[in-house]
């Protein structure tokens, strides 16, 4: 999985790994990390272009209720 930190006050950095269809969300003020599947690459696309990380977070990607694992303390998803 490839990271990018992002400048949010919500988030600190999104990970994606395309074979996988895997998107990985490190929190800012926890550094817990958790991954949701079954994300299309669009959506982290859209996610990393979006100006607000955290109202993109709340308002757009949770509602679609992806399936998720976490809290995670490190950025590795077990295989």
């Amino acid at each position: 999985m490839q990271w990018v930190q992002v400048r949010s006050s919500a988030v600190s950095a999104l990970g994606y790994d395309a074979p996988r269809h895997t998107l990985g969300i490190e929190f800012t003020t926890t550094h817990q990390v958790y991954f949701y599947f079954d994300v299309p690459q669009f959506e982290f696309e859209a996610f990393l272009d979006s100006p607000s990380k955290g109202k993109y977070l709340t308002q757009v990607f949770l509602p679609k209720n992806y399936r998720c694992s976490g809290p995670h303390a490190k950025r590795r998803l077990a295989a």
